[in-house]
């Protein structure tokens, strides 16, 4: 049996046979059969459930005239990462925030839910960047694709046609070293971030850990910050007016 957190072990006991059943449908055997769910996907569903309970919270508190802090919190999120793929892609680049801002509060508290104790960050493992990663991937394509069509693939052949064939395997290449880019930079700090924090937890338990527990909340924001960034440059090159 592998090492479950708390909360790992109740989905775990709660649900484990109907999802090795569903893997098992779909012909993958689970390693583990009465543990199938792991401590990543624990965390993921954590934050999920957190973020849908604080924009229902959010949402039922709404006002014009009396705006709350949750309120002014959310809308100065949301505006700066309007104003910033307003600043990148442009005029039309409404239509990108919410899913910038979704991707980057899960990014977020995914970072900083391992600074409860009992709970680890599941973006501190590859698989859950990767998502992320490939979440971004397909969507600035998507978008690319509704933006201009069929017309989009003459951005993979290159300025000039007699060029085509040495530039799209760049162009290939280049977009899937993007998902791994995007991938590696926000497992390895915050994986680095992880480690640091707990090894001073161990030597020094008082004192000392507290700078790094901040030193941990500023990289979390950060990488969050340049993940979004990176996506929305992405994106401004898929839907950008010359295409």
């Amino acid at each position: 049996m592998p090492e479950q957190l708390w909360v790992t072990a109740i989905l775990n006991r709660l649900f484990a046979a109907p999802v090795t059943a569903l893997l098992r449908a779909i012909h993958m055997e689970p390693r583990h059969p009465q543990a199938p769910i792991p401590n990543t996907f624990a965390m993921e569903v954590l934050v999920f459930l957190f973020l849908l309970a604080l924009f229902l919270m959010l949402r039922s508190r709404l006002s014009v005239e009396r705006p709350g802090a949750l309120q002014h919190i959310f809308e100065g999120a949301q505006g700066f990462i309007h104003q910033q793929s307003q600043e990148i892609i442009g005029h039309h680049s409404e239509g990108y925030t919410p899913f910038l801002a979704t991707l980057g509060f899960f990014i977020l508290f995914c970072n900083l839910i391992g600074l409860i104790p009992g709970f680890e960050s599941p973006t501190a493992l590859p698989i859950v960047p990767l998502g992320c990663a490939l979440c971004a991937f397909f969507y600035y394509h998507v978008q690319g694709f509704k933006h201009s069509g069929v017309a989009y693939l003459k951005h993979f052949a290159g300025p000039m046609p007699i060029l085509a064939p040495l530039m799209i395997p760049i162009e290939i290449v280049s977009h899937l070293a993007r998902a791994l880019s995007l991938t590696i930079r926000l497992f390895a700090n915050m994986f680095a971030g992880d480690m640091v924090t707990w090894v001073f937890f161990s030597l020094v338990p008082i004192g000392i850990p507290i700078i790094f527990l901040g030193l941990h909340i500023g990289v979390s924001f950060l990488q969050t910050y340049i993940f979004i960034l990176l996506t929305t440059v992405y994106l401004a090159g898929a839907v950008g007016e010359e295409h």
